[in-house]
């Protein structure tokens, strides 16, 4: 697929992003979008790290500044990550055989996630070295927008939007509204490894779906509630900052 963008929109990398996470990173634990939704487009290059790079050569309208971004705290570093399907949003994995985890991609030894992001989700996690940034982040009174890229099974139907849109009563209370828009064509996202199970007799649309709080696999849980079981779930922003090209694995550090 041609991206359309150039290799001089990337800039130089910077030193500090090379610093390697190797597997006995320290496991850390957490002190516990946009309104235009973004298009991905695809960048070809391998895992690492990757300075900002330009909205408007990857193809994205990032739209006005949100209200809602943070405001990074002095000599705090936040990096923005492209989170691979089925990889823990962690640096170390106790299980049998281990899964994936964080520390094959070679992130700063200091960093920790500020939130997660499912083991079967893909697209932006944030990671930070400030906890008052990770909280700010993280604590649902800020209710920072996060925003989805969403494949379901079925075509939605007016009333399923609508009822996303005002909130869907789960088992541990009703949602809080949402913005949810239908999509025409799918968005151009990286092909997903595994490939996404579909059947050939059932057809399936793209939702963008923004969020202002994060409760355990919300958003599969939400679509399952109004009868659109939910097939891939990519996050594109979170708390004013946006995925734009970055691929699975690689990552960038976020300036303030």
């Amino acid at each position: 697929m041609d991206s359309g963008i150039d290799g001089a929109a990337l800039k130089k990398i910077d030193p500090r992003a090379m610093s390697s996470g190797g597997a006995d990173h320290p496991q850390r634990s957490l002190c516990s979008a946009l309104p235009n939704p973004c298009d991905v487009a695809t960048l070809g290059g391998g895992v690492g790290a990757v300075r900002s790079s330009s909205s408007h050569a990857a193809g994205i309208d990032n739209g006005p500044p949100h209200p809602a971004a943070v405001a990074t705290p002095v000599n705090a570093l936040l990096i923005a990550f492209n989170k691979p399907f089925n990889v823990l949003c962690q640096f170390t994995d106790r299980s049998a055989p281990p899964r994936r985890t964080l520390a094959e991609f070679g992130l700063p030894r200091e960093v920790y996630a500020a939130g997660r992001l499912d083991y079967d989700s893909e697209g932006l996690l944030l990671l930070t070295d400030e906890g008052a940034l990770a909280h700010r982040l993280t604590d649902p009174h800020h209710r920072q927008d996060k925003t989805y890229l969403v494949q379901v099974e079925g075509t939605p139907h007016p009333d399923q939007l609508h009822a996303l849109r005002d909130g869907v009563g789960l088992n541990d209370g009703p949602t809080l509204p949402a913005r949810v828009r239908l999509r025409e064509t799918p968005p151009k996202l990286w092909p997903r490894d595994p490939p996404v199970r579909v059947r050939k007799t059932v057809p399936d649309a793209w939702l963008e779906l923004t969020l202002r709080e994060g409760r355990n696999r919300q958003v599969r849980r939400m679509t399952a509630a109004v009868g659109l079981p939910t097939l891939r779930l990519v996050r594109v922003a979170m708390g004013g900052v946006a995925l734009q090209d970055l691929q699975p694995g690689q990552w960038r550090i976020q300036q303030p």
